[in-house]
């Protein structure tokens, strides 16, 4: 008998017998996935059951959960929604190709990634948004070609194993990576990268491990230590010279570092070369030249420069005062060392030196530069030259470098230069023809971008302000002509240097114009708004105190009407009168009055009857401000 009950017992589980209870299904654990009831945590394990999307019905409080090997090709914002407790998550092998922005937004306890094995094209800031306890990131084995610096700003902080390898990267966001204060692990094996900066890798502190294996690198920066982090870097298309004796002393078993470059040193592995092999050679500048070698004072110029050496030198440019020129408004820096002048003033006139350097020394080229200042004649005829000329006192006010035409001439003077405003004088230009109208434009040593004004064809001077105290400034004026197609060039007339005054010690710079306008709008707004809100706040008081004083409204007896004025006093009861003597009726017989009866209000008003024997009360009087009905008895 037992041995029949426990069957009967299951296939009612089964079959949903009445009486039996049946087994359901827990409703956390999505289809085709399994939910291991031993396990410490909630698991789901949903890894090989041919998903084409994350399931909807997942266990929002999961702590692990295995999607790996399905077929899921995007991610969405909402399918991870709300799984605060999610410490791991593995999406390998998926060919994942979209993530959308903010897919792990919610996953605020993540310490573990897995996105190897995908087809992800590229990483962008939003993409991994929220992840701010992720301790590792596996991005093996994906088609990513591009980072965003901003993709791993998230969990800087806390990563310690990061896993690029097998992409096509070129480049890699550096400046993002060495802010990576955790990290232990970095493998950037099988890539693109050409380069490695120098410091990036001295700025990880914890680094243990460095995979370079395999990429198109050609030289290596020398990594801290010892102890250092362990280095992998075969592979790469390594120029064994002086700046690989760093990697030549390193003491480690099995290194596979083998040398490409140069010829005699080619298949080699760099542990087996000796260091007297590896060598240097100086730089030596082969061309520098300035194309056109001369040109009219605000015309462009560019200077080349080209130099050999091993490895190949770093160019930089000093000018004709002796500094290193920086990129600028006026003046930029080529990748291949080529140095543009956008305007040439001056200050330009002189000799360039390029200067090439490398691991082995430097060496220097010097270049002539010419900068011709445009001829301007005297006046135009009607002595507005000498009336628009400065005198010998402007050039000892100005303190800059003006630009003359010729012998005792100058073009564009700079004068009445005070801390914050300057003058500016040219000649005028009524030779040059088709001029619409001037341009003046300048800008400061410490600014990047020049600031431009725009006058009329017959200016001769105008007053620049609100300029910084202390600062060294270049201005040019030019010449606007008729409008074409294409536009024609504006014509340099000149170009000056000068600098403001600089500010007196222990005080402060004037408030500028703008900021004094703005302040005094401000306080005006506010003095209006105070004197708005006062005066409704004493019409409110007097409305208070004059309701407070108000007696209340009287109500008007039943028989009569009112408009609003203060009830009248109340009229004493009269007493009846006695009957009149002999028996008779009299005038009011049982105290009743007669059924005619007329109202009055202050006039004629209209007559109203009332029925026989209708017993009426006292006379009503009336009162100012109310209106009283005063019955009036008639024999």
């Amino acid at each position: 008998m037992a041995k029949l009950l426990v069957p009967l017992v299951v296939l009612g589980a089964v079959s949903g017998v009445p009486g039996v209870p049946a087994a359901a299904p827990s409703p956390r654990c999505p289809p085709r996935c399994l939910c291991p009831a031993a396990a410490p945590s909630p698991t789901l394990l949903c890894a090989r059951t041919g998903l084409l999307a994350v399931p909807p019905s997942l266990d929002r409080g999961a702590v692990e959960l295995r999607l790996a090997d399905n077929f899921i090709g995007a991610v969405g914002r909402a399918d991870f929604a709300n799984m605060s407790s999610l410490v791991h998550l593995t999406l390998s092998r998926n060919g994942l190709r979209r993530l959308a922005p903010g897919a792990f937004a919610d996953l605020r306890a993540l310490r573990a990634l897995h996105l190897d094995g995908n087809r992800l094209p590229a990483l962008s800031g939003p993409q991994l948004r929220g992840l701010a306890s992720l301790r590792h990131l596996i991005l093996a084995n994906n088609q990513l070609a591009a980072i965003d610096a901003a993709a791993f700003a998230a969990f800087a902080a806390t990563v310690e194993d990061l896993d690029l390898s097998h992409n096509n990267l070129p480049a890699l966001p550096w400046d993002a990576v060495a802010a990576m204060g955790s990290l232990a692990t970095l493998t950037l094996d099988h890539n693109l990268l050409e380069r490695v900066p120098a410091g990036a890798v001295a700025r990880l502190p914890r680094l243990a491990r460095l995979d370079l294996t395999a990429n198109r690198l050609r030289a290596l920066p020398p990594v801290p230590g010892p102890p250092g982090p362990a280095l992998a870097a075969g592979g790469n298309p390594l120029h064994c010279n002086c700046e690989l004796l760093w990697l030549r002393r390193v003491a480690q078993p099995g290194r596979l570092e083998t040398c490409a470059t140069p010829a005699p040193l080619a298949g080699r592995l760099l542990g087996a070369v000796p260091e007297e092999e590896l060598t240097c050679r100086a730089p030596a500048v082969t061309a520098a030249a300035a194309h056109p070698p001369a040109v009219t004072e605000g015309q462009p110029l560019r200077l080349g420069c080209a130099a050999v050496g091993d490895p190949p030198p770093a160019l930089h440019w000093l000018g004709p005062d002796g500094r290193v020129v920086q990129n600028g408004s006026r003046r930029s820096v080529g990748a291949d060392g080529s140095l543009e002048l956008r305007v040439a003033t001056l200050r330009d006139h002189g000799g360039f030196t390029c200067v090439a350097a490398n691991a082995a020394g430097e060496a220097a080229a010097r270049v002539e530069v010419v900068v011709v200042p445009l001829p301007v004649p005297r006046g135009d005829g009607d002595g507005a030259a000498a009336e628009a000329g400065p005198g010998p006192s402007d050039m000892a006010q100005a303190g800059g470098n003006d630009t003359w035409g010729g012998p005792g001439e100058r073009r564009v003077v700079a004068a009445e230069v005070t801390g914050s405003s300057v003058r500016i004088r040219w000649l005028p230009q009524r030779h040059v023809p088709g001029v619409r109208m001037v341009q003046i434009q300048y800008n400061s040593s410490a600014d990047d971008a020049f600031v431009y004004r725009l006058l009329p064809p017959s200016s001769r001077t105008f007053v620049l302000r609100d300029l910084a105290p202390g600062r060294q400034y270049e201005l040019c004026v030019s010449a606007l002509r008729v409008a074409g197609d294409p536009p024609p060039a504006p014509r340099p007339l000149g170009c000056v240097s000068f600098a403001t005054a600089a500010a007196p010690p222990g005080c402060a710079a004037p408030p500028r114009p703008h900021f004094l306008g703005g302040t005094v709008i401000i306080v005006i707004g506010a003095a209006i708004a105070a004197s708005v809100l006062v005066f409704i706040l004493i019409l409110t008081a007097r409305w208070k105190a004059a309701g407070a004083r108000r007696p209340p409204p009287a109500l008007a007896s039943v028989c009569s009407q009112t408009n609003g004025g203060p009830r009248p006093a109340e009229t004493p009861e009269l007493p009846p009168l006695p009957p009149p003597a002999g028996g008779g009726r009299g005038l009011f017989p049982s105290h009743s009055y007669p059924r005619r009866a007329r109202p009055r209000r202050h006039g004629s008003l209209p007559r109203l009857d009332a029925p026989e024997g209708t017993p009426l009360g006292p006379p009503l009087r009336p009162s100012f401000g109310s209106t009283h009905w005063m019955l009036e008895s008639t024999v």
